[in-house]
């Protein structure tokens, strides 16, 4: 595991140079994509899939998606088509410009300073993981910046891993489809991926921490929205006239199940979480998110939340109270279960990497939650990161050279199949 393969020097440059170029997302963004910034990323790739000789590439120069295939070298085509998807930009929550990535060799266990100057240290005891990867190179932030292994470790892996394929015409395999979308991390979903491009009928995500690891069950998630229009009078007069509605607000808040918040479910427990309160006497406006695995209990949820509102509206009037409920995305397992072998070949190209697969239910959505209630499943596979989102983010080389191994078990486990 520790071992320099033949893809590490690759996978390190590439993760080195896409972590350079700043690509950070907006969640207050109104344009596509929500920053003009993710092109350069976009177009790089671009270039890239040209040198290495991929076919059909394609930048959407509207929605900032590059397409590319990788085209069937079985005798008429043959092979089973499967798809590969990944987000170019990085997340909002840590700075991402000015990145300034350096390796760490043969990593020995202890404190890792990230910036002396600053007093930057990253430590085993605030992030035992570390400790998973003893003896191995790790790519680093300098501890100002997010370094964007999310998702440009699954990035450089897939760029890797589709060289080396298009560099060995003589091996036989079916034909992959390749996207890199914009705006994961802002809620884009791969929602402007055209799969008439796109080509394959099923595919993967590559997206998420711990090597080795897959998700094909997600939440089912909602956003919700409670708006209350108040009456304010001076509070001398008050006594039948005025309707607060940051108190309102409050009667709502205390309906919510107190234990059935973020901060007390794990597993597969869902709950409610309120995200923002904006209040006073005569407006008052609460967001919150929905979240569960099992479709009915989510449901219950939802209706639970319209319970609420028609008892506020009862009380206070039905012009007086709002709730709207938008789907943000679906639990990916329902979809998933209908093409068993997309599970069985990932786990067997897992395998084949010798890495033993693991998986759990996934507290959040990816990508393929959302592309695959459109119609094409995609189950995720973790692109071996750590620390996301943060000034402690890190990247294991093996990592990201075992994920080009699984890429091509996997290239050859589809190509086996019939391609219908």
């Amino acid at each position: 595991m520790h071992a320099r393969t033949e893809f590490y020097q690759k996978v390190k440059e590439r993760m080195i140079r896409y972590a350079k170029v700043d690509t950070q997302s907006d969640h207050y963004g109104t344009n596509t994509p929500t920053t003009e910034k993710q092109f350069d990323l976009a177009r790089m790739l671009y270039a890239e899939l040209c040198a290495i000789g991929a076919s059909e590439v394609y930048l959407d120069e509207t929605a900032c998606v590059v397409y590319g295939k990788i085209p069937s070298t079985m005798p008429n085509g043959g092979g089973k088509p499967f798809g590969l998807v990944t987000h170019m930009d990085t997340a909002p929550d840590a700075p991402g410009a000015n990145v300034k990535p350096w390796v760490l060799e043969k990593y020995d266990g202890g404190d890792i300073v990230l910036n002396a100057e600053k007093g930057v240290v990253m430590s085993p005891k605030d992030f035992p993981n570390l400790l998973q990867y003893v003896g191995q190179d790790l790519i680093l932030t300098d501890g100002t910046t997010l370094l964007g292994g999310d998702d440009k470790a699954a990035i450089a892996s897939v760029m890797t891993f589709v060289e080396n394929v298009l560099s060995h015409p003589e091996i036989p395999h079916g034909p992959v489809s390749l996207a890199f979308t914009p705006d994961e991390e802002v809620g884009g979903l791969a929602k402007d991926l055209e799969f008439s491009r796109f080509g394959a009928k099923v595919a993967y995500t590559l997206d998420g921490d711990h090597l080795g690891y897959y998700m094909d069950e997600t939440f089912n998630a909602s956003e919700a929205k409670l708006e209350i229009t108040g009456l304010s009078v001076h509070p001398a007069t008050a006594k039948g006239i005025m309707i607060n509605a940051a108190d309102v607000a409050g009667e709502f808040l205390s309906m919510l199940p107190r234990f059935e918040r973020p901060q007390h479910t794990a597993w597969r427990e869902g709950f409610f979480h309120v995200i923002s309160v904006h209040a006073d006497v005569e407006h008052a406006e609460v967001t919150l998110i929905v979240r569960d695995h099992d479709r009915t209990q989510f449901e219950h949820r939802e209706a639970y939340l319209q319970t609420c509102a028609d008892a506020l509206k009862a009380e206070y009037g039905a012009d007086r109270v709002a709730l709207t409920i938008e789907q943000q995305y679906r639990n990916m397992k329902e979809f998933i279960d209908c093409c068993p072998y997309l599970i069985e070949n990932l786990t067997e190209a897992i395998r084949m990497a010798e890495i033993e697969p693991q998986t759990e239910p996934f507290r959040g959505g990816t990508d393929g939650s959302a592309l695959s209630e459109r119609g094409l499943p995609s189950p995720n596979l973790s692109a071996g990161y750590e620390n996301a989102h943060g000034r402690f983010e890190y990247v294991p080389i093996p990592s990201m050279g075992k994920n080009v191994e699984i890429l091509l078990h996997l290239c050859d486990l589809f190509g086996r199949m019939d391609a219908q």
